[in-house]
């Protein structure tokens, strides 16, 4: 403040002349330097708390940006962990997958060799079935075709032997 007021006060004295005109030079600038001081008292406190506020914003601004940026921090951290456990649980379904198609395609098989052993089964009770009855239909036909015919006598063996004998 003293250098400012030097500043001032130098070049007054430096046309200061010692003539006979006044110019209330000195006045006019001790009321411009009370003026500027009176001023400067009212000013500062509200442009100190206007630049604080302002520093005070910007430093605000500058922590919830920080906080933010380690919220976005520990979410791409925790991102980064969830995905690796995807990758993890991934792998293990497809091994899951894997021996589950193996067990399936195993059962398959034994149900499909098991179905065939009954189908071959079931084929050789109804070839037994169809034998039985086909032979019960010829012993029929020959026994009525015998007691059709009264001119033909049979006694009891020559009838088992001719039925023998179509039989086999």
């Amino acid at each position: 403040m003293k250098k400012l007021l030097i500043l001032l006060i130098l070049p007054t004295l430096m046309l200061a002349t010692g003539g006979e005109k006044n110019y209330d030079f000195i006045e006019r600038t001790l009321n411009f330097l009370l003026f500027f001081g009176i001023l400067a008292y009212f000013v500062t406190k509200p442009l100190k708390a206007l630049y604080q506020s302002r520093i005070d914003k910007i430093a605000n601004k500058l922590s919830n940006i920080q906080e933010k940026l380690k919220e976005s921090e520990n979410k791409k951290t925790q991102a980064l962990k969830r995905i690796d456990e995807a990758k993890v649980n991934a792998s293990v379904l497809i091994e899951t997958a894997k021996k589950e198609a193996v067990n399936l395609a195993e059962k398959v098989k034994k149900d499909s060799e098991q179905e065939m052993l009954n189908i071959e089964r079931s084929f050789k009770e109804q070839q037994e079935f169809e034998t039985r009855k086909m032979t019960k239909t010829v012993v029929n036909e020959i026994l009525n075709d015998i007691f059709a015919n009264d001119s033909l006598k049979v006694d009891q063996k020559e009838l088992v032997n001719i039925i023998m004998k179509k039989v086999s």
